[in-house]
């Protein structure tokens, strides 16, 4: 055993990947002979054939599938480990891996980032959008730090703290035409024109559903794949659309029509890891995001 090397998983990792020496010595940057002879060396000290490479593909033996579950979550923690050791408790430097689900990019990405650089300027984020299972599986794979969605069920493993409740609000341009005194019954909606986003989003979910229940089938004549082009669309148009009311807070062009019955709420959560190390910046960027959604006034969880 003494013989076995870090590299040597990451090796047997890669062919598994792909089922193909070739293709795994590229993205390694090594010779194939070279993988190959590197992997029969880990074979031979563990003394159990882990590929079979019979066929057209290379395929994991049974002793070969165990083995690389193990593998790849002995490397995950060596790579949590190695983030403890360098985890700097006063915060002048680290590194934050977030990831959120579409429609927070809005208005909710945006501020916290500012208020994170303005606290903790040492500190560098990396922000990636996603789907929630995307989300999850990527937090039980140690690729990220934390996420931010909506409550579950959620994924085993992972451990959800409940953050605001967004409220969903038919949108119109400010000015188009002037804003109820009172929420607008859901019915008038039967002859509004509406821009929507398209069905890839939950939140798109949400709305269908809601106008399912109450048995009204809006008049949908654009649907969009951004939050942006959303907003844009209906600014210039006299569309109206169905978004998080927190979103109107930073587009001074947009305003919330509350209906009656009123659209559904969600509880928006941070995402983390259960049982896992979590890092300074991890924990300063938690505080944060409560800090920031009651500065904000936005609806406390439910």
């Amino acid at each position: 055993m003494a013989a076995l090397e870090l590299r040597h998983l990451r090796y047997l990792l890669a062919v598994a990947e792909h089922g193909n020496f070739t293709r795994a010595a590229e993205e390694l940057h090594i010779s194939q002979p070279t993988l190959s002879q590197q992997v029969k060396q880990l074979e031979r000290t563990l003394g159990v054939q882990l590929l079979d490479r019979t066929g057209r593909a290379v395929r994991l033996t049974d002793a070969g599938a165990v083995y690389t579950d193990h593998a790849r979550r002995a490397l995950r923690d060596l790579a949590a480990a190695e983030r403890a050791v360098h985890d700097v408790r006063d915060l002048s430097r680290g590194h934050l891996r977030l990831a959120v689900t579409p429609t927070f990019t809005a208005y909710l990405v945006g501020p916290l980032t500012a208020e994170l650089h303005a606290r903790h300027p040492g500190l560098t984020l990396t922000v990636r959008e996603m789907t929630q299972d995307r989300v999850e599986a990527a937090l039980l794979a140690d690729d990220l730090d934390v996420g931010i969605a909506f409550a579950g069920p959620h994924l085993p493993g992972i451990a959800a703290t409940p953050l605001f409740t967004e409220t969903l609000t038919l949108v119109r341009a400010a000015g188009h035409t002037p804003a109820p005194a009172d929420p607008l019954p859901l019915g008038a909606l039967r002859d509004e024109r509406l821009a929507l986003l398209n069905t890839d989003f939950a939140t798109r979910t949400h709305i269908d559903a809601y106008f399912a229940d109450h048995r009204v089938t809006p008049r949908v004549t654009v649907e969009a794949d951004s939050l942006q082009a959303l907003t844009e669309i209906v600014r210039r148009t006299d569309l109206a659309t169905v978004l998080p009311d927190a979103i109107t807070h930073d587009h001074p062009h947009l305003v919330p029509v509350p209906l009656t019955p009123p659209l559904p709420t969600r509880t928006v959560t941070l995402l983390r890891r259960d049982g896992a190390y979590h890092s300074a910046a991890c924990h300063a960027f938690a505080r944060l995001a409560h800090d920031l959604v009651r500065s904000r006034g936005y609806a406390p969880p439910r």
